[in-house]
């Protein structure tokens, strides 16, 4: 099995303009449009977004660089992200 194909865990934390202006809504529908996602999307009390996905690195990968390529909702200003092994739990995508 490849880096690529190995299940992971993503955390991100955007920061920006990123709550009010649709960003949840276009993380879970990119994190449906890549496939093979779970996890969550939620906005957090200091205006962050939180997103947590589990999938192949690989997908992941995508994901997160979709959040970095500025074709978003609002505004990022960055992104911090972390690596770990799936926790599991969730059997899709959704917004919290």
């Amino acid at each position: 099995m490849g880096a690529a194909a190995e299940e992971v865990r993503l955390t991100a934390w955007v920061r920006g303009r990123v709550q009010g202006v649709g960003f949840r809504w276009w993380t879970r529908a990119t994190a449906l449009e890549i496939g093979g996602l779970s996890g969550y999307v939620s906005n957090l009390a200091d205006g962050r977004v939180q997103v947590v996905a589990e999938g192949t690195r690989g997908r992941c990968e995508r994901l997160l660089d979709w959040l970095r390529a500025g074709e978003t909702p609002g505004r990022v200003d960055g992104v911090t992200e972390i690596w770990g092994v799936p926790r599991g739990g969730y059997d899709r995508f959704s917004t919290r």
